[in-house]
């Protein structure tokens, strides 16, 4: 039997690996010339607009969601849960006492047939963000390469099989998919971080990403195993087919009840059971509703681990003050839009029956990240491990309206996320310019930005605004009057309250740091540092004779070095300020993923 596959719904992904595989023989064939490395950033970006084009050519068609890799027709039996039929016809398998069996539909029931990769406009706005994204990652990453010290073709090989799951994770609709998209995400994230090989402090965040890596793995495998093992099946729509119908059909009545009587607890019996595999057992059947409220924790917590939420959030400050800024501003952004994307699969599509479970769980885990991540943020002195507390705090916002457990805020979720993926590569782009020749990047060397380089200072300020949620940065204030809405309309007003706080919290950091780039510098202070940094708003000026950093050694010139982060600066402020003007660009999709996996 041959499995026919969809290349159009794969095109992205594909198109990400194959570009992978082009990189690597370059790099490895290529002779060893000054042009080689500019044109591998080149492929790598050709690359990457290219799956960006697929997907725009996904979202303009109509029609039903694209769906491969599914199960053959001949095999498409759904588990079902239903009621024994009575206790005496078949013994081994319907003799059972207050449980239940579960049966099979064949094809014959008309259903649609479960499919691993499925295409929808949930899919199409993660891997859309994630690619949009991974524009502005590869552009930094141009930049940085242009110092010689990173292999360039293992970097952009490894960037983009990070896309390539990234792309590949929103789109997954089983347990098995899901965790392997997520691992492409995740593991070549460390070996990015830990490229830079002479630098103890990218090392050390290398191996601490790695081992939090490896236990948010092996948590989340945990809890997905007993997630199989509880219903038998790895689709995420069988498997809530099968928690649905659980809690919806009756126990069965025993030897000696009648039908309207009640009935006992299962627990203890030692009557024969029927799994969701088909399989008798002759021992008593477990406790489903203790197995399922196990593995929603441990998700939930491997989850947590990804998206650097709170109690799993210790690793994010060294990580990322020890990665190259495009390592951190892809941890930042697209590993936790994939992140998201799973949880937002994991939680809404298959256990969306068991959110009285996970309901709680989450609005505790957002209040408490949100609140950390901030108060975490004021007592930092430096830019990225500020940019790193502050992403913890986003995360909080982002997961609230998980809580109220809806479709409607789930959307809300998705428009927030979207909102900050532009504020925040804007502000990592600017503190990459910066840090090129402030080698401490400390608040105190943005003295003066504005001064110094006034689109620069403007451009930072504007983020920094925008992440605050205030004029004319609105984007902000959209995005978080969104997550409020849903919050106090879905019965969980003490988490809008909370989240209220927080946003004041956060004022005062975002505020202080813009205030620090229009504070002029004292002389002799830190001014010198960055005095030589190449002034973006004039396009003649080169940047001077002196090069501490090596940028632009074999590009001819440091101006040519700095061009992709002054265009990287200009998109995402562009990107920004349009959804600053006109938000409901973002807030029009929210229709499009109300039926998250549906």
């Amino acid at each position: 039997m041959i499995q026919s596959i969809d290349y159009f719904a794969v095109a992205p992904p594909l198109v990400l690996a194959l570009a992978a595989g082009l990189v690597l023989l370059l790099d490895a064939f290529l002779p060893r010339r000054p042009y080689v490395r500019p044109m591998l950033g080149v492929v790598t970006l050709a690359g990457v607009l290219t799956a960006l084009g697929f997907v725009v050519v996904q979202a303009s068609r109509s029609g039903a969601a694209l769906r491969t890799f599914c199960v053959p027709e001949s095999l498409a039996t759904a588990p079902r849960v239903v009621p024994a039929l009575s206790p005496g016809v078949r013994p081994e398998t319907e003799r059972l006492t207050g449980t239940i069996a579960v049966a099979a539909s064949g094809p014959e029931t008309g259903a649609v047939p479960s499919c691993s990769f499925v295409v929808d406009d949930f899919t199409l706005v993660f891997a859309g963000l994630a690619l949009a994204a991974g524009i502005v990652v590869v552009l930094l990453s141009m930049a940085l390469l242009t110092s010689g010290e990173i292999p360039v073709g293992e970097w952009h090989f490894l960037l983009l099989c990070t896309l390539t799951g990234a792309v590949a994770l929103p789109a997954s609709r089983d347990l098995v998919m899901l965790v392997v998209a997520l691992e492409l995400v995740s593991l070549p994230v460390f070996a990015l971080t830990g490229l830079r090989r002479h630098d103890g402090r990218a090392s050390e965040a290398a191996v601490k990403l790695f081992l939090v890596s490896v236990v948010s793995t092996a948590v989340t495998l945990f809890g997905i195993s007993l997630l199989y093992g509880a219903t038998g099946t790895v689709h995420l729509d069988r498997l809530a087919q099968v928690l649905r119908e659980r809690a919806a059909v009756p126990a069965v009545p025993g030897p000696g009840q009648a039908a309207g009587d009640a009935l006992p607890q299962v627990t203890g019996t030692t009557e024969a059971y029927v799994s969701a595999l088909h399989l008798s057992y002759d021992s008593p059947p477990p406790d489903l509703s203790s197995v399922l409220a196990v593995a929603v924790v441990l998700v939930l917590a491997g989850f947590a681990f990804k998206v650097a939420a709170v109690p799993f959030h210790a690793w994010a400050g060294d990580v990322y003050q020890g990665a190259p800024v495009p390592v951190a501003a892809l941890l930042s952004v697209i590993s936790k839009a994939a992140g998201f994307a799973g949880l937002i699969l994991i939680l809404v599509t298959a256990l969306g029956s068991e959110a009285s479970t996970w309901g709680p769980l989450v609005a505790l885990v957002a209040a408490l990240t949100m609140t950390v991540g901030n108060l975490l943020a004021l007592r930092q002195r430096h830019a990225v491990r500020l940019l790193a507390w502050s992403s913890v705090a986003q995360s909080g916002y982002i997961l609230a309206p998980l809580a109220v457990r809806d479709d409607e805020a789930t959307g809300a979720s998705i428009a927030y996320l979207v909102f900050y993926a532009a504020m925040n590569l804007g502000a990592f782009a600017v503190v990459m310019l910066v840090s090129r020749r402030a080698a401490r990047n400390g608040l105190d060397d943005y003295r003066g930005l504005a001064f110094r380089d006034p689109a620069a200072g403007a451009a930072l300020a504007f983020f920094l605004l925008c992440l605050a949620g205030l004029p004319p940065g609105l984007a902000g204030l959209f995005a978080k009057i969104v997550v409020f809405r849903e919050l106090v309309g879905g019965g969980v007003a003490w988490l809008a309250v909370v989240m209220a706080v927080n946003t004041v919290i956060g004022l005062y950091y975002y505020v202080a740091w813009a205030a620090r780039i229009f504070t002029p510098a004292p002389s002799g202070a830190s001014q010198g540092v960055v005095s030589d940094m190449p002034d973006i708003s004039a396009p003649g000026v080169v940047a001077a004779p002196e090069n501490p950093v090596g940028l632009g050694e074999e590009t001819g010139g440091g101006r040519r070095g700095w061009l992709p982060v002054v265009v990287a600066i200009g998109l995402t402020a562009v990107v920004a300020l349009v959804f600053s003007v006109a938000p409901q660009v973002v807030l029009d999709l929210l229709p499009g993923v109300a039926d998250i996996g549906r």
